[in-house]
């Protein structure tokens, strides 16, 4: 475990701050000019790294408090502070930058200095820049502290990496099979480049078994934590352990532990997965079919009276965040029952009025993630109402007042924000194939809307700050994890309308990720999910040499909270983990995967001149199905294009239902429907099988 010590100077400007007299008796500061991670302008430490403990040498008095100039980008965050053997709770956000927050500090300290350990709590980490003991009196002071450091020093705790730790792996069995190559054939293929397709299937049949393994642990876990009486998994494993909730348990972590299940345990799949979504439906719909959160221990509803604005918020991010990526991948389902059940009350509880119609909400988020959700609802049921619901939305962002980069003077590129560039596209895309006159009307409004944010919400290689100022062209100085949600929408656009810059916009940021954002340093487990996520989208239409390599770096460093019992980080954003790890391991598969899946069988694949070129092996016997990818966009959802979307799993070999396949050395002839409900194989342990799949 690594150690950063810090004895520095104290912060000489703070820029998210009005200037102030700065009036606060100031006993002792310290600036983190040595922090690991920086944003705007300063240097910070992130309790998600580790934990920070200040010595501060000050004899301890009555009327002391502990400030800390605590970062914000948009949510709220939080963390626990061990002061003389009490535990403190600390909580602030919801704005851009550093702003002073006290923390107070017990009167009867024993000792002749305060030692204050700053530790993660459940919720997002926190992060800060500097931090400074005042008296009670003058504390709240907005000016920043006195130049040069002054009687505090700062140990910070570098987080373990598991799976490079000094302990070794985290799961050293299956790291050995990850790591080593199947030996090369006796006689390689006469063709080199299906040979070399061969040995890249192979690595990629590796890489894929280390995403559905690890996966599978994640469920494991979690299952493991589950509430015994309800079977329902919490919130987080911090201070939330007692709630299940819409907004993170139902959208976040379990839409993918089904997903998991369904690709490497339908036992599990039809038993207890299903068994949690009814469970969770009986106890917890409670406007109309609306979910409201739970309490374990009281079991019944946390909260004594619903509240429509939070019920409604929780409920949209339940059906875009989960219920949605799941109804892509599974098609009708009980999922998307439930799925459609709560759309459809979500708009029977709109009660705001607009000039266009009554819509649920004037939360940018929530509306973001309805048009992404209508707009896909809309072409897989077929039913009018949704694309209607969804143009209300278009025309009071597009048509009205409240254009994102017309009207706002903060639009948020990053989560909680990004949503509505992209339901904006989705929507877009479908009225150019549903009501052409509508898109006619939208087509302007959103091409404004994009062209700004590539003016100015990207730097010089593309990639996406966090936030904007669309009036003034400022922005934070941050990146968004999220920039390829971003990027989703204007390639959307660019398939319906081929506005060449958005294409290039696209190529761009693809052709720059490796080298300049490998191993960049992003927010913890679920910020690389989303940033692999969006590579993965684009790549899936714009196939950049040098981008698979960037996601096999990505993806390593994605792993590495997880901890021997499957639990990555311990909060609802695990789930997001194994969403992207599906993703991943399906482009390594080329959308295949094996039923029953057992943890030693691996499959690869590659494209090559058209013919897919299959690894196989096993340690041990194994007799099943290789079950083949569909075109879903159109067979499931009925979408008009297969156009990149927030949350969806790529197509990338798909074969059709009527088309006709050759699977060699046998020769065999199959239909994309045999394909699809899966071909019989039989692999002896030890020995790689290999399989072409070309046009019959």
């Amino acid at each position: 475990m690594r150690h950063l010590l810090a004895a520095v100077s104290v912060l000489a400007a703070v820029s998210t701050l009005a200037p102030a007299a700065d009036n606060a008796k100031e006993l002792a500061w310290i600036r983190f000019d040595n922090g690991t991670q920086s944003y705007a302008g300063m240097k910070y430490f992130w309790l998600g790294d580790g934990d920070i403990t200040l010595t501060i040498d000050v004899k301890p008095a009555p009327g002391r408090v502990l400030e800390l100039l605590w970062g914000s980008k948009g949510k709220t965050r939080t963390a626990a502070a061990t002061i003389a053997g009490k535990d403190i709770s600390i909580r602030g956000g919801g704005y851009e930058g550093f702003r002073w927050l006290a923390v107070a500090i017990p009167d009867k300290v024993a000792g002749e200095k305060y030692r204050i350990v700053l530790k993660r709590a459940s919720g997002v980490p926190g992060f800060m820049a500097a931090a400074r003991l005042v008296d009670k009196a003058s504390a709240g002071s907005k000016a920043p502290a006195k130049k040069g450091a002054h009687k505090i020093t700062c140990k910070a705790t570098a987080r373990p990496q598991p799976t490079v730790g000094a302990k070794g792996p985290v799961f050293p069995e299956m790291q050995k099979v990850w790591d080593t190559p199947a030996a090369p054939p006796a006689k390689p293929h006469p063709d080199k480049a299906i040979e070399t397709a061969f040995r890249k299937a192979e690595l990629h049949g590796r890489q894929a078994n280390e995403q559905f393994f690890r996966c599978r642990k994640f469920v494991e876990g979690w299952l493991n934590l589950a509430d015994k009486k309800t079977g329902l998994i919490p919130k987080n494993l911090g201070r939330h352990r007692d709630i299940w909730n819409a907004k993170d348990s139902a959208a976040d972590n379990y839409p993918y532990m089904v997903l998991t299940a369904a690709l490497t345990d339908r036992k599990l799949f039809d038993g207890r997965m299903l068994d949690m979504l009814r469970t969770e439906t009986r106890l917890t719909s409670r406007i109309g079919r609306l979910p409201d959160t739970w309490s374990f221990s009281k079991q019944a509803f946390a909260s004594d009276k619903p509240n429509l604005d939070s019920i409604i918020f929780g409920a949209s991010e339940y059906v875009k965040d989960g219920l949605l990526p799941l109804t892509e991948w599974l098609g009708a389902s009980p999922w998307s029952q439930r799925m459609i059940g709560i759309v459809d009350d979500i708009f029977a509880n709109a009660k705001i009025e607009t000039p266009y119609g009554k819509i649920p909400s004037t939360n940018i988020e929530v509306n973001g993630e309805m048009l992404q959700s209508l707009s896909r609802i809309y072409w897989m049921t077929g039913d009018r109402k949704y694309l209607d619901w969804a143009i209300i939305l278009g025309d009071y962002y597009l048509l009205g007042d409240h254009h994102p980069t017309k009207n706002l003077t903060s639009l948020r590129l990053r989560d909680h924000g990004c949503e509505i560039t992209d339901g904006l596209a989705e929507l877009y895309v479908t009225a150019s194939f549903a009501r052409p006159e509508k898109a006619k009307a939208y087509r302007a409004p959103i091409h404004a809307m994009f062209d700004r944010i590539l003016e100015v919400g990207t730097n010089a290689h593309g990639m996406m700050y966090d936030t904007m100022n669309p009036k003034t062209g400022s922005h934070s100085h941050g990146l968004c994890d999220t920039w390829g949600y971003n990027y989703n929408g204007i390639y959307a656009v660019y398939m319906v309308d081929k506005t060449p810059k958005y294409r290039a916009a696209v190529r761009k940021v693809l052709s720059n990720l490796n080298p300049h954002y490998k191993n960049h340093p992003w927010r913890g487990a679920d910020s690389y999910a989303d940033s692999i996520e969006g590579a993965i989208c684009l790549f899936n239409r714009e196939r950049i040499a040098t981008v698979e390599d960037w996601l096999d770096s990505e993806i390593k460093d994605m792993w590495r909270p997880q901890r021997s019992d499957g639990v990555v980080e311990g909060w609802h954003g695990d789930g997001n983990s194994a969403r992207t790890s599906i993703m991943y391991a399906l482009f390594k598969t080329q959308g295949m995967h094996l039923r029953p899946w057992r943890k030693d069988v691996r499959i690869g694949a590659v494209m090559q001149d058209e013919k897919l070129c299959i690894s196989l092996i096993a340690a041990e016997a194994w007799s099943g199905k290789i079950i083949f990818d569909r075109p879903r966009h159109k067979v499931q959802m009925h979408l008009p294009i297969e156009y990149p979307r927030i949350n969806q799993f790529p197509e990338w070999f798909a074969p059709d239902a009527k088309s006709s396949w050759k699977v060699s050395p046998a020769g065999n002839s199959f239909t994309g429907a045999q394909l699809q409900t899966g071909i019989a194989i039989e692999l002896k342990g030890g020995a790689e099988m290999r399989l072409i799949v070309s046009p019959g």
